[in-house]
């Protein structure tokens, strides 16, 4: 039975959330086409669409189609280029193409991003993670320091 489409903006916001939960099931039960369909419908109500986008790339590279995979994960980058999950899975998908170079330097800038804390909001772990690094890189550059003018001191005499 058909269910007749939704008109209001409440009833597509409800369809395109139940589209990428149910997508998201089809995609653990390894059902990749039946969530590709259904976020296929869902795109027409033109909101979410990072995160259909998104979605569908999963669902693409799962099922094996890394060249749409390619073409979901470049179209979340175009509405939203910092998405560090994007550029991170799209690298996967170069990488699973034997795109060396594109997937070397489309790693490196997912790092870079996400090293800059873009595409999600840092919690209090990730700050006192990011203090701890900070600190551990300045003792060793204290340390790297100590140690090179220690040789210099024992080479000058």
């Amino acid at each position: 039975m058909n269910m007749p489409a939704p008109t209001t903006p409440e009833e597509k916001a409800a369809f395109v959330e139940q589209a990428l939960g149910r997508a998201e099931e089809l995609r653990r039960a390894h059902s990749h086409n039946e969530g590709i369909h259904l976020l296929v419908d869902a795109l027409q109500y033109g909101i979410e669409k990072v995160r259909i986008y998104h979605r569908l790339g999963n669902l693409y590279v799962d099922g094996g189609d890394l060249g749409r995979a390619e073409y979901a994960y470049k179209r979340v980058l175009d509405i939203d280029p910092e998405h560090v999950n994007a550029m991170h899975n799209l690298a996967i998908v170069y990488k699973r193409q034997k795109k060396v170079s594109l997937f070397v330097k489309t790693y490196k800038k997912a790092q870079r991003m996400e090293i800059r804390g873009l595409g999600s909001k840092p919690t209090l772990q990730d700050a006192a993670a990011h203090a701890r690094r900070r600190r551990i890189r300045i003792l060793a550059g204290i340390l790297g320091a100590g140690v090179i003018l220690l040789v210099f001191l024992l080479l000058r005499r």
